[in-house]
């Protein structure tokens, strides 16, 4: 008789109710861990078994081992199997190295050719774009309205123009290098606030109403750089707020668009805003001073102001992003993204504090990196659930932050790398913000306002609780405030 587990004889069997044989120290480890029995898979307890009288007898050796020269034996033929299993899996070993190697040769031959089918690619697309571009400036005036007027273009070749002009990318390129340089002689201001500062703001957010009360939400919140005493809001009436910091109220309100609003920069006095009706305005003292139209189709997600502030990027649903020039309320150039296109457009964008580079953030949960001088493609990073709803550098540049449905993440833009990632409160992470030194993150996720410290690991430096789910969010001041917009009509102030 054997046992069912085994399949030697037990030395203190026990039977089961089924009449399965087993040894008992093995059925009550299996009993422990699974409470069923291991043959017939039906609930067995240790109690339920049945101990089976045997006798002691001793059990008889094997003859080869009854002597000496056998057990010799024995060993030796235990040595020659075990010698050859040795060899057997060294030669599999070697087999197994070498497929591996071969393998390896082929995904890196594989990756080099779709890299410069890539390259091909891109490169295509940029000489189209450049020929329809030349196409529609040499078209013949319409008659309608003289010489001066041009026909209109399809939508396929609307605002598809070459590359930026040389005396853009020269101010781009000079400006890049005197940041660069500036940024490694950097003095940070005496008056930053520091964790302890922070850690000793109000526990409760102060409300402040901005918007008209029909607001179902505060999308956009962007401090004036040049006089931090001023900042401004977009709500998703359309309506966009100017708020002055040191009185603690609304200065004025601007009737903008006519459809909810999004995208929200300064650029020195003026500033631009963009909305689903996909329309871009200027304003300046509140007066409409221009408007950039027909550079995308459908809602203009974002707008970023770039260094030089003369021209902004802006960022579409449609899958493209713009380079208008600021003083004509024209735009420039146009690049456009199959992909980001196809997973319904980008949601949100910006440039890098240098300003060569740009990120934008797509409905398919994917942030691409573009050159801006030759606008291509030149990076992405992707590891969110969802659209990637807010993205922010840091003054230093090294540092994205990114939110998504999924929650928050930090990527090292040298490396392309994830460095941290903070999970969502109830899926609803909306906004994340970098403050003008870089040290501290500001993170929106459902009601949950949260400051974390760069320098202490990201740590939680102070943490809010919002009586809205929260949209927007952005510093004040040498980080000695917090805003934050929620999916109604006010502002919440920290601090």
């Amino acid at each position: 008789m054997f046992c069912a587990i085994s399949g030697v004889t037990p030395t203190e069997p026990v039977i089961s109710p089924a009449g399965h044989l087993f040894e008992k120290s093995l059925v009550t480890k299996a009993l422990k861990e699974t409470g069923q029995c291991p043959v017939t898979k039906q609930p067995l307890s240790v109690e339920d078994l049945v101990a089976v009288q045997t006798s002691g007898a001793i059990k008889p050796r094997v003859a080869s081992a009854a002597s000496i020269p056998g057990m010799l034996s024995q060993f030796h033929d235990e040595w020659d199997a075990l010698m050859l299993e040795t060899h057997t899996l060294r030669t599999d070993l070697h087999a197994s190295r070498q497929e591996l190697s071969h393998a390896l040769y082929q995904h890196d031959a594989a990756c080099r050719v779709i890299a410069r089918v890539v390259k091909e690619r891109d490169e295509a697309r940029s000489a189209l774009a450049s020929a329809r571009g030349a196409a529609a400036q040499s078209a013949p005036a319409s008659g309608k309205r003289g010489a001066d007027v041009m026909e209109p273009e399809d939508e396929d070749t609307k605002r598809a123009k070459g590359g930026l002009p040389a005396e853009t990318v020269e101010a781009m390129v000079a400006k890049s290098k005197l940041l660069s340089k500036q940024r490694k002689t950097r003095v940070i201001s005496e008056t930053l606030a520091t964790v302890e500062e922070i850690a000793a703001f109000g526990d409760k957010p102060t409300s402040t109403p901005c918007h008209p009360t029909k607001c179902k939400g505060i999308l956009a919140i962007v401090v004036n750089p040049e006089d931090t005493n001023v900042l401004a809001t977009a709500g998703a009436d359309g309506s966009v707020a100017v708020f002055d910091v040191g009185k603690g109220k609304r200065s004025s309100q601007i009737a903008a668009h006519k459809k909810r609003a999004k995208a929200l920069a300064w650029a020195g006095d003026a500033l631009l805003t963009g909305s689903a009706d996909a329309s871009i305005k200027i304003w300046r003292d509140g007066t409409c001073v221009g408007t950039v139209a027909g550079t995308h189709v459908g809602e203009v997600s974002a707008i970023s102001t770039h260094p030089i502030k003369s021209h902004a990027a802006t960022f579409g649903a449609d899958g493209a992003w713009g380079f208008v020039d600021i003083a004509l309320a024209e735009t420039v150039s146009v690049a456009r993204d199959d992909d980001a296109a196809a997973g319904g457009g980008f949601s949100c964008g910006s440039f890098h504090p240098d300003g060569l580079i740009l990120a934008a953030g797509g409905n398919d949960a994917t942030v691409r990196l573009w050159d801006v001088k030759t606008q291509k493609r030149v990076a992405e990073v992707a590891g969110h659930v969802g659209a990637v709803n807010s993205l922010c550098f840091s003054e230093n540049g090294y540092y994205l932050a990114t939110s998504a449905s999924d929650g928050a993440k930090v990527w090292d833009l040298r490396k392309l790398k994830e460095v941290c990632s903070f999970a969502s409160v109830d899926d609803t992470h909306n906004a994340v913000a970098f403050d003008a030194s870089g040290y501290f993150l500001c993170i929106g996720s459902g009601t949950q306002l949260a400051v974390r410290s760069v320098k202490q690991d990201w740590a939680v430096v102070k943490q809010w609780e919002t009586p809205k789910a929260i949209a927007s969010v952005a510093f004040g001041d040498d980080a000695k405030s917090v805003y934050a917009g929620c999916v109604d009509h006010n502002l919440r102030l920290c601090e």
